[in-house]
């Protein structure tokens, strides 16, 4: 399943330029078809993520390096490591970011450690892309699936 810029910056919330910036820096690379960008669902769900880190104040570059050391260190992209079945969140004390990958393993990649931790779990991420795809083909949008699912939660 391929995404336009267009429904990319409907689902995330991310400005057009902000997107085309990202991907000029090699943060988020698409697929190229033509003159078009094709962003794949892991695509869009690292644009999700990173724009939830740039949201908490974190600078391009800690991002960056966030992003290089989890597709160095596990081999995978955020998706991946999300449908694999485990539970995968980025944990930030708004000075640090930490990764964890299971009750036992917190790692601090950016080697510092601060209390206390807040929370952006990936799988939560991928479910938000979801539903927003669904709700863009019922005729909701990104917001409205949140909306949804803050009530019956």
């Amino acid at each position: 399943m391929g995404f336009s810029s267009k429904q990319v910056v409907s689902l995330t919330g991310i400005s057009p330029r902000q997107l085309q910036w990202w991907d000029e820096q090699g943060i988020v690379s698409p697929v190229r078809q033509g003159r078009n960008r094709v962003y794949s669902l892991a695509d869009v769900t690292e644009l999700s993520v990173i724009s939830e880190l740039r949201a908490r104040g974190f600078s391009l570059q800690r991002v960056r390096r966030v992003v290089r050391f989890l597709q160095r260190e596990m081999g995978k992209r955020l998706v991946e490591t999300v449908r694999s079945g485990s539970e995968v969140h980025l944990l930030t004390d708004g000075q640090r970011i930490y990764v964890e990958t299971s009750a036992r393993q917190v790692i601090d990649v950016l080697k510092n450690s601060r209390q206390p931790l807040l929370t952006i779990c990936l799988s939560d991420k991928l479910r938000e892309i979801h539903a927003g795809v669904q709700g863009k083909k019922s005729g909701r949008s990104a917001t409205d699936a949140r909306r949804l699912r803050r009530r019956t939660a």
